[in-house]
């Protein structure tokens, strides 16, 4: 076997990742595009962010489930191909029900991609460096995170909406990447097999700290998808700021939350992956407090990189902790962390719409403001699994 050994298996599922998510953000960043070409409100670009991400949401439950039973490489391949795939039409369609299609389209190709990568991660990273192998595998998403707002915004300077066709480059050159590693990753089964035996033995899933983690992952979801959506829009707005300084905003935001959840895993390894949710909640909600009641466009930034510090440094201990908490069902509980818990708070994208509509933009934040005091007020309840 010429490839590398399994345990550097991780970062060939990093780089998917990163392919993968960065159609996430290329949907955040194309919006001000759509709005400036298509005249929609606040609203309406929110709605395009939700069926997104809910109709991707309750695909990767699914999704989870069947990866518990048997590795497959298609899952990540054909669901990163379709959230490219779904990307790449947006420029070349006018109609709204059209754009919807083939948004949700993307979404279900990312929600495709996240459980199966995922559970792999958790089987190939050994028992004392699951945070660090999840922030290896996180580290890639939010650098594709941070990649699509850089990318959308020199496709659109260079070639207007019909550049978006470029967003296929992603998805191609991952089905190549993984047409290398197609029978190794599904010899993991094997090993998997002796592990979840082992494991059925000596351990058991705690239910009730995951549902109590879901309510965790929920509040950051819509701080995640709410500060994603309307970040670009309110440096605009209050700021008078370019759509391109926005959509680079955005780069940044991702970018410096890449840095944290790279670190974020590691350092949860050592002093607790519950410890390091708490913290970092106790740093997002003091930053957003100020954020939104500023006009200092210096404190707005500041704000921003601990704002984007506090929402990564808890990603990569959120998902451990909830195969931690079913160790019986890592594919299901990476299904439900990664997808349905996080994704479902873009239901809410449509409703912090309205109310920036109605009330302006600051409004919305102000929501947000009191959803992470939520969130911190959550994360104290949940249990140490690591001393069980």
């Amino acid at each position: 076997m010429w490839i590398s050994p399994y345990k550097y298996y991780k970062y060939v599922l990093s780089l998917g990742h990163l392919y993968s998510d960065i159609n996430q953000s290329i949907l955040s960043a194309v919006l001000p595009f759509l709005i400036a070409t298509y005249h929609y409100d606040y609203t309406t670009a929110a709605m395009l962010v939700t069926v997104s991400n809910v109709f991707g949401a309750f695909v990767q439950p699914f999704i989870g489930m069947l990866s518990d039973k048997k590795n497959k490489l298609l899952y990540m391949t054909l669901g990163v191909l379709l959230a490219s795939g779904g990307m790449a039409v947006t420029g070349f369609i006018s109609n709204f029900c059209g754009l919807c299609i083939a948004v949700i389209i993307s979404g279900i190709g990312v929600a495709m991609f996240h459980p199966q990568a995922a559970k792999l991660v958790n089987s190939v990273s050994s028992k004392n460096a699951k945070g660090k192998g999840m922030s290896i595998f996180s580290f890639g998403g939010k650098v594709g995170f941070t990649l699509g707002p850089v990318y959308t915004t020199f496709l659109m300077n260079l070639f207007g909406m019909k550049g978006t066709i470029l967003f296929l480059i992603p998805g191609i050159v991952f089905g190549i990447v993984c047409s290398f590693f197609n029978k190794d990753f599904e010899n993991l089964d094997v090993l998997e097999v002796e592990k979840k035996e082992k494991v059925k033995s000596e351990q058991k899933d705690d239910w009730s700290g995951f549902i109590k983690l879901c309510g965790v992952v929920f509040s950051r979801s819509i701080l995640s998808n709410g500060i994603s959506t309307f970040l670009a829009f309110y440096f605009i707005q209050q700021f008078s700021k370019s759509n391109s300084f926005a959509s680079m905003l955005l780069s940044v935001f991702y970018g410096i939350g890449s840095i944290a959840t790279l670190l974020g895993g590691g350092i949860a390894d050592c002093f607790g992956h519950r410890k390091m949710v708490r913290l970092s909640f106790c740093i997002f909600l003091p930053a957003i407090f100020i954020f939104t009641n500023t006009s200092h466009f210096v404190i707005a930034l500041i704000m921003v990189i601990l704002m984007s510090c506090g929402e990564s440094l808890s990603y990569s201990p959120m998902v451990v902790l909830g195969q931690k908490y079913l160790p019986n069902h890592t594919g299901f509980a990476s299904g439900i962390t990664l997808g349905l818990a996080v994704s479902i708070g873009a239901v809410l994208c449509p409703v912090l719409g309205y109310v920036s509509d109605a009330y302006g933009l600051n409004y919305a934040f102000i929501i947000m403001t009191i959803v992470c005091a939520i969130a911190l007020a959550c994360s104290m309840l949940l249990p140490n699994v690591e001393e069980k």
